[in-house]
């Protein structure tokens, strides 16, 4: 992709893009069937899937070449987290790339976590500056970076916390820096602060990206549906009714993914131009998401809330996971605020 395309509006994608995102359609389409997703809900992750997805170089790929990583642009891991929404992967995936390229930006990345062989958990909440937390990989992850105050520590435990059950399935738990067995501070002060913000604007990015993965697959299970299923002859799909919020949810697919590229491109190149783009991201989709998945349940009846469906699984999923670094509107406010600085200073 030309350096500048995504600046002037141009979402397409390069014949390597392309070939990227179609590898990892077809390995999540190959081994996270929704049988998989389920027998995975009571841990909230799949050792083996994780690392499956490890040693294809998912883990790799996100980091610089600098620390031992293969130097993959904020697009690229774009693709990989539609790909995991899609299919509703079981793995930290996200939190662990962020974890670790913040790692990497600390000079405090090793080469175990660089290849995914130790995961490193993430809190992604806005607002968290001290105490016990709810992680979102805190009963899987053998490391947790986080902010205490005006440090940025890493901690680890020799028991790791118990999962506390969480309407996105994931490996959540509530964590105590104080209780570590091991903590280590990283790094302190403003710029320290600064590289924790770019970490969770990563977190949020990936996390939006990953949502339109999730509602374009919901809306492919609801379109299925509408067109098998017919009333006074003819396929609900063709009722106004059904079709009308199906394009709408086309519509969100697009205008989400597109906005996951600019603000991947401009937190590349360009972070303080736009830094309003990734933040947007998340809050947009974490509203949209829900609202598609929703509709895709209504979309089948009596059969879409029933707790074996996949339309219901993408449901709670799409719920669960917007609000897996707190409230949404934190990070509205945070937007609001860069933009208000902005025109205040034109």
């Amino acid at each position: 992709m030309d350096r500048y395309e995504l600046r002037r509006l141009d979402y397409s994608l390069s014949e390597d893009h392309q070939a990227l995102q179609a590898a990892y359609n077809d390995f999540f389409g190959s081994r996270c069937s929704i049988e998989t997703v389920r027998a995975a809900e009571e841990s909230g992750f799949d050792k083996s899937l994780w690392e499956r997805l490890c040693a294809m170089g998912a883990t790799t790929m996100a980091l610089p070449e600098a620390v031992g990583g293969d130097g993959a642009t904020l697009v690229d891991l774009t693709l990989v987290a539609e790909e995991i929404g899609r299919s509703l992967a079981p793995v930290p995936w996200i939190d662990h790339v962020c974890a670790a390229r913040l790692l990497g930006r600390l000079g405090a990345v090793e080469p175990e976590i660089v290849n995914g062989k130790q995961l490193v958990g993430f809190d992604p909440q806005q607002d968290s500056a001290s105490g016990v937390r709810l992680i979102p990989t805190g009963s899987v992850a053998d490391h947790i970076v986080m902010r205490d105050g005006d440090n940025v520590v890493q901690l680890t435990f020799a028991s790791r916390p118990a999962r506390v059950d969480n309407i996105g399935k994931l490996p959540m738990a509530w964590v105590d820096p104080a209780a570590a067995d091991n903590r280590t501070v990283l790094a302190s002060g403003a710029e320290a602060l600064a590289d924790y913000q770019r970490a969770l604007d990563e977190w949020r990015l990936l996390t939006g990206a990953a949502l339109v993965g999730l509602v374009e697959e919901t809306m492919t299970i609801a379109a299925e549906f509408a067109k098998t299923r017919y009333t006074l002859g003819v396929p609900i799909s063709t009722l106004q009714g059904i079709s009308h919020p199906l394009a709408n949810i086309a519509i969100t697919v697009q205008g989400g993914r597109n906005l996951a590229r600019r603000a991947a491109w401009f937190l590349d190149n360009e972070p303080d131009e736009r830094p309003e783009l990734a933040p947007s991201v998340f809050v947009f989709m974490a509203e949209e998401a829900a609202k598609a998945a929703t509709m895709a349940v209504h979309v089948q009846g009596g059969l879409g809330v029933s707790a074996e469906a996949a339309a219901t699984a993408y449901l709670v999923r799409a719920r669960g996971w917007a609000i897996a670094g707190g409230d949404p509107g934190v990070t509205a406010k945070r937007i609001a605020a860069i933009v208000a600085d902005r025109e205040g200073r034109s």
